[in-house]
C-alpha cells in the first residue's frame, strides 16, 4: 500500500505540537533517537523531520507529499504549494520594528533606510507593494542585534511577545503578516495519495473541533426546557433527559469555547443549575 510523507520541524517551536497533534489524530509512531524518519504502525503516513526552512521545498519538489511549517516560512521559500489547512499554533506575526530612540510615523520614515530580516522575499514584496525603497540585508540569524551594530536602521522579522525586541531596544512599528502553522501539500498527489489526506484531515478536523468546543450538562425546571434550549446552540439540539426529581430534566449540548461565558452567564439567570463543563477529545459532525 502506498504511504504518504509528512515533513516535520525536526526541532523548534513547531515540532511538538505537530507530532503531538498526529497523536491526536490517533496516528501511532516511535521516535528513535537521532532518526529522521520515523514510519506510523497503524496509518499510511512517514514521518520526515526536517529544518522548517527545508520544508516547503521538500514538499514542492515532492520529495514530501505533506509538510507542517509556519505560513511565514511558506510564503518566503515556495510558490508552488497548497495551503491544505490552518492548524491553531504556532501563531506569530511577522513585523517591523526600528530603534526606540527613533522617531516613527510611517511607513515613509523607512524611505531610504537599510532593514535587516531573514525574510527578503516577504519584505521585498511588502516594500514594493507600499512604494518604498529600502536597502535590504538578508540576515540567517540574530537579526535584532542588526541596528544595535551599525548594520541597519530597522528590522523585519517573527515577533511572539515582543521580549526579544525590547531586550534589544527595539519598538515594534508595524505587522506585515499574522502567521500560524499550515498544513501544506504538493500540487500533484496522486489519487491514492489524495485519498489518504482526506483520511488525515477528517481525524484532524475532529481533533480541531474539539479543542474548540466543550460539553455542556445542567438540570433546569421542564417549564424552561424551550427557553434554556434556545439558549444553547449545539450542533443540532440539546439532549432531554428527564431527572428522578419530578419536574426536572438533564439537558446535554455542545458549546463554543468562544461563547462559553456569555452563555454561562445567560443559562443561570434563566434558570440552570449544578453547570456541569467537560473537554471533548474527538468530535465528528
Amino acid at each position: 500500500m502506498e504511504k504518504i510523507k509528512i515533513a516535520i520541524q525536526k526541532k523548534g517551536r513547531l515540532s511538538e505540537k505537530s507530532l503531538a497533534l498526529l497523536a491526536e489524530c490517533g496516528i501511532r509512531f516511535e521516535m528513535g533517537m537521532g532518526s529522521l524518519t520515523v514510519q506510523a504502525s497503524n496509518f499510511p503516513l512517514e514521518i520526515l523531520l526536517l529544518r522548517d526552512d527545508d520544508i516547503p521545498e521538500y514538499v514542492q519538489s515532492g520529495v514530501a507529499d505533506l509538510g507542517i511549517v509556519g505560513q511565514n516560512v511558506v510564503y518566503e521559500k515556495a510558490d508552488n504549494v497548497q495551503e491544505i489547512k490552518l492548524l491553531g499554533y504556532g501563531k506569530c506575526r511577522f513585523s517591523l520594528a526600528v530603534g526606540k530612540k527613533m522617531q516613527y510615523n510611517s511607513l515613509k520614515d523607512l524611505e531610504g533606510k537599510q532593514i535587516a530580516t531573514s525574510y527578503p522575499k516577504i519584505l521585498s514584496k511588502f516594500l514594493e507593494n507600499n512604494k518604498i525603497e529600502a536597502k535590504i540585508h538578508t540576515i540567517s540569524g540574530s537579526v535584532e542585534i542588526a541596528p544595535s551594530i551599525g548594520l541597519a536602521d530597522a528590522v523585519c522579522d517573527i515577533v511572539s511577545t515582543g521580549s526579544t525586541l525590547l531586550m534589544n531596544g527595539l519598538k515594534e512599528v508595524e505587522t506585515i503578516l499574522h502567521s500560524q502553522a499550515v498544513l501544506i501539500a504538493n500540487q500533484s498527489l496522486s489519487v491514492e495519495k489524495q485519498l489518504i489526506l482526506k483520511k488525515l484531515l477528517f481525524r484532524l478536523e475532529a481533533v480541531q473541533k474539539a479543542k474548540n468546543t466543550k460539553y455542556i450538562l445542567l438540570n433546569v425546571p421542564n417549564s424552561k426546557i424551550d427557553e434554556i434550549s434556545s439558549i444553547l446552540p449545539g450542533m443540532k439540539s440539546p439532549t432531554v433527559m428527564p431527572l428522578q426529581q419530578g419536574g426536572w430534566s438533564s439537558l446535554h449540548s455542545v458549546i463554543d469555547e468562544n461563547d462559553f461565558w456569555e452563555i454561562i452567564e445567560k443559562l443561570q439567570i434563566a434558570g440552570a443549575q449544578g453547570i456541569l463543563v467537560m473537554p471533548i477529545e474527538k468530535m465528528i459532525i
